[in-house]
């Protein structure tokens, strides 16, 4: 059996902490450990919270859930990207940056609660503007499973289907800012999931008029950051192309007045 890695030194976790208004850094210096990644650190500094000045201060605030990558709430900037902190492990910013310096950071594309903390109400908004649900006839179990679908459909939704509503994608859009209306990448990516279910497709035209509004499709600059910080690597790109254009027949299809399929 492989011996564990044995680790010596301190670490420094500099951390932009605060209030709306009253946000300073302040750093925390901590035992490397092999195993230490962001959130395990926090709760270090959470048992004694003293800072490198020796002065006693106030535990961080921060969020979490899962700790596995799954439930997307602890999302922050760490060394200045956006990304879970779940899976930051220390030792790794350590050998890619030669600095034993991590930093952390709340997003700034959404209001700040408190030192590591945002809220990210606008993105669940944005999903039920965009209907992101299959609509249900009752709450009766009939013993069936629904419409036959593919594995090959299957595959490709179930990408689509582990978005968190992390936020890493709007926090690295340039079109998400304070002079947009952009409902950001995420949930045009839900539009192509549920109209892609061939239940879901039966208020595809609707989903398809929440993307042709002024928060939609025409929002995107095509940047491509999304896809690039996407914990779940989502084609965010390759959907925001695929409603692009489905939108442009919607529109289309609105102007000539032409029924949709669910009311002919």
């Amino acid at each position: 059996m492989k011996s564990k890695e044995i680790i010596s030194g301190t670490f420094t976790l500099r951390i932009f902490r605060g209030v709306p208004g009253g946000q300073f850094w302040e750093e925390f210096e901590l035992e490397r450990n092999v195993d230490a990644n962001v959130i395990s650190s926090l709760m270090e500094i959470q048992k004694n919270p003293i800072n490198t000045k020796g002065e006693k201060t106030t535990p961080v605030a921060w969020e979490q859930g899962c700790l596995e990558e799954v439930c997307g709430s602890c999302s922050m900037l760490v060394n200045g990207k956006p990304r879970q902190a779940c899976t930051a492990l220390i030792e790794n910013f350590i050998r890619e940056t030669g600095s034993t310096t991590v930093t952390l950071a709340p997003f700034t594309k959404f209001p700040l609660i408190r030192d590591l903390v945002v809220d990210r109400t606008s993105m669940f908004e944005a999903l039920k503007k965009v209907k992101a649900w299959i609509p249900i006839d009752g709450y009766t179990d009939t013993g069936k499973f629904g419409p036959v679908i593919s594995p090959e459909v299957q595959d490709a939704l179930y990408v689509l289907s582990t978005c968190m509503t992390c936020g890493c994608c709007s926090e690295s859009c340039p079109q998400v800012n304070p002079n947009s209306d952009f409902m950001g990448p995420a949930a045009m990516s839900q539009v192509r999931l549920f109209n892609s279910n061939p239940i879901g497709k039966l208020q595809k035209p609707q989903r398809l008029r929440a993307a042709l509004s002024d928060e939609g499709i025409a929002g995107c600059g095509n940047a491509q950051n999304c896809v690039r910080v996407c914990p779940k690597n989502i084609p965010l790109t390759e959907s925001l192309a695929l409603i692009g254009r489905e939108a442009s027949k919607q529109a289309i299809k609105d102007f000539l007045s032409l029924p949709d399929a669910s009311e002919s």
